[in-house]
């Protein structure tokens, strides 16, 4: 069984070599060479995703909605999509959270306000859309990256 794991390691590591998609995602903080070659499989055409929004709800990693009235309360994830990709993009951001630097602003803003699960959650959504925006714009990640949408 380890044989076939060095193999399929090695496998893996030469289709990150070969594929410029699974190189371009690997920059981003937690996700790795496991998370990468799953997102680029399971993901296949970006363009088929009008946005990163919905590449998340298909993953599965993005909070349920409910309400009426023009009110709208915000449950917890979905759980449906594809539970392999999401599971590592959670394991990811629990890495990012626990091992990182400087995780940045945005997830120190977030760390006081919400419970260390929901902030985990989140940076996973955040990383799944950061997959999607580097994939469907063909663009390599970019750390401070702002996106300016025209007026």
């Amino acid at each position: 069984m380890d044989e076939e794991i060095v193999t399929i390691e090695r496998r893996l590591r030469e289709w990150k070599k070969e594929d410029k998609a699974v190189t371009a995602i690997i920059e981003i903080p937690g996700v790795g060479l496991l998370t990468a070659t799953a997102a680029v499989a399971m993901i296949g055409d970006p363009k088929a995703f009008r946005s990163g929004r919905e590449f998340a709800a298909w993953v599965g990693i993005v909070p349920k909605q409910t309400g009426s009235g023009g009110k709208v309360n915000l449950h917890g994830i979905s759980k449906r999509g594809d539970t392999y990709l999401r599971t590592l993009l959670i394991h990811g951001a629990r890495a990012v959270l626990t091992r990182a630097k400087e995780p940045g602003p945005w997830v120190e803003q977030m760390k006081k306000r919400r419970p260390p699960n929901v902030v985990v959650t989140a940076l996973a959504n955040k990383m799944a859309r950061t997959i999607w925006a580097v994939l469907a714009h063909d663009r390599s990640y970019e750390k401070g990256y702002v996106s300016m949408k025209p007026v």
